[in-house]
């Protein structure tokens, strides 16, 4: 399934790292970033997701909450929450339905591993609509973050 700009975002629910479920539509008021990345403690997911880190207050000043979501477990996502200290939620989609509601998965990965989440990022608006979408289907292409920028502002 593919998402295209201005249709209603999926609605979804997952937890984050502190255990505590986070649902899209409970964030309706605000713009919400979603990076979707493959798997924690690797290079790009890292580069991804630090880049939104040191970022954070020009989204925040915005209005903009932002996500990082992956397929890999709240306790790993955790660790790699701690070690990269980010300053937003990481949610885990271990069951892998948020990822291929929005059209960000990998059926097969390297190493034949089955059902990673692929590089994308998506912005939705106040109201649940898709501002912007990109899926990468090269992991090791990062979103273009302008672009992600300009959505928002």
């Amino acid at each position: 399934m593919s998402i295209t700009v201005g249709q209603m975002a999926p609605d979804f629910s997952l937890y984050n790292t502190e255990k505590k479920e986070v649902k899209l539509s409970d964030l309706k008021g605000k713009k919400v970033i979603i990076h979707f990345f493959p798997q924690a403690f690797t290079g790009v997911c890292t580069t991804q997701l630090c880049t939104m880190r040191d970022n954070l207050n020009y989204y925040t000043n915005l209005n903009a909450v932002v996500l990082g979501i992956s397929v890999d477990s709240i306790f790993t996502q955790a660790k790699f929450k701690e070690v990269e200290n980010y300053n937003f939620d990481l949610l885990s989609d271990f069951n892998k339905e948020v990822s291929r509601s929005y059209g960000a998965f990998y059926e097969d990965w390297i190493l034949n591993m089955k059902g990673v989440s692929k590089r994308a990022a998506f912005v939705i608006d106040e109201e649940g609509k898709v501002a912007y979408a990109e899926v990468l289907e090269s992991a090791g292409d990062l979103p273009d973050f302008g672009k992600i920028e300009q959505a928002v502002a």
